[in-house]
């Protein structure tokens, strides 16, 4: 394996210079983020507080319905101090549902309705949330922050045009585990919301049952070349290789060079 360091209070230090560097470049002093109560969100609002101000962030929770670990979230704004709203995305993601199963459909256009949903399901929560984000962003003229690391978006763990949109992407240069370490640095955050177990909110699985291999084979695997077990290593590949279009803007077909 390589050799690799990594020191969490100079990346903590750093990402705080680029946050302002980007902000007096475009001249901007807002910025908006979702707060979902996990250590990537929590994380990012922290960094955003000590770059910015805290009277210049905004925090945006936005729970499916009922979200179990909300309180997270609202103790995250509360202890940062930044500006805080709830919006409920539920009546959104009812709304199109049934819209979209109100269509008329034969007996197999009926049979990949149902496939649709139940694959594609999961992934309306993230997009629906970008979209609200956005709305709001524009209103307030800020600029939307993007929280996913780098872990996530090696393996394709990311929803295209949802978590994956943003105005700058604030931890995608570290992996989950550094993002933890970062954090760690961070005497303002509560420990237990830094090192809580990553999920989607969305299965009742953790992140590392859906994805079949650990983020510490993961952060080795980007770190070192290996994670040290060859089928780990397998799959994160194979993740790695599905995941690309989301990593990528989409391809422009030139007529003239088929």
């Amino acid at each position: 394996m390589s050799a690799y360091t990594f020191n969490a209070e100079s990346a903590r230090d750093g990402l705080v210079a680029a946050i302002r560097e980007i902000a007096d470049r475009q001249g901007f002093t807002k910025v908006i983020l979702g707060i979902s109560g996990g250590k990537d969100s929590t994380i990012a609002a922290a960094l955003c507080v000590r770059a910015l101000g805290k009277e210049n962030v905004y925090g945006v929770m936005l729970p499916d319905g009922v979200q179990k670990d909300i309180s997270d979230s609202q103790r995250v704004c509360e202890v940062l101090g930044i500006n805080q709203r709830t919006v409920n995305i539920g009546p959104m993601h009812e709304a199109l549902r049934a819209v979209t199963d109100q269509v008329e459909c034969t007996a197999q256009e009926g049979e990949f309705a149902v496939a649709y949903h139940r694959e594609s399901d999961l992934n309306v929560g993230p997009r629906l949330r970008m979209t609200t984000l956005r709305y709001m962003a524009q209103a307030l003229n800020a600029r939307l922050v993007g929280t996913g690391n780098l872990s996530e978006i090696t393996v394709g763990y990311c929803t295209k045009d949802g978590d994956t949109s943003s105005d700058f992407a604030l931890l995608a240069s570290l992996t989950s585990l550094e993002v933890v370490q970062v954090g760690l640095t961070m005497a303002e955050l509560p420990r237990d919301l830094v090192v809580k177990t990553p999920s989607d909110g969305l299965s009742g699985k953790s992140d590392e049952e859906r994805l079949g291999v650990t983020y510490q084979q993961i952060h080795d695997y980007i770190r070192h070349g290996s994670s040290g077990n060859s089928e780990a290593d397998e799959r994160i590949a194979r993740l790695e290789r599905a995941g690309m279009h989301k990593r990528s803007r989409p391809p422009v077909l030139d007529p003239f060079k088929a």
